[in-house]
């Protein structure tokens, strides 16, 4: 399923800029970033909800905001891209 992970980590506070990698790390594990703290996941319910819970864990929740959009398995055709940064499909196949 595809889990659209955006994140914004408050630098300016206490152990900010090492939340913010940390989070940012998790991220990169499971997914591939296009924007700066936005990345698209492909991954299953299992890895998700362990992804979402060691995100959680991550955050202060008093200053650090995430948001995670489910959109499931049909999401070819539900995401429109316009300007620079063009990303890969993600479910085709990469050849390096």
């Amino acid at each position: 399923m595809m889990i659209i992970i955006s994140y914004d980590i408050a630098i300016t506070y206490k152990n900010g800029a090492s939340r913010l990698r940390r989070v940012s790390k998790l991220c990169q594990d499971y997914g591939t970033r296009v924007q700066n703290s936005v990345f698209e996941c492909i991954i299953d319910n299992q890895t998700y909800i362990k992804l979402k819970a060691d995100i959680i864990k991550e955050i202060d929740a008093k200053v650090d905001s995430v948001r995670f959009y489910e959109l499931g398995n049909k999401f070819k055709g539900h995401i429109v891209h316009v300007g620079a940064k063009q990303i890969w499909d993600l479910t085709d196949t990469l050849i390096i």
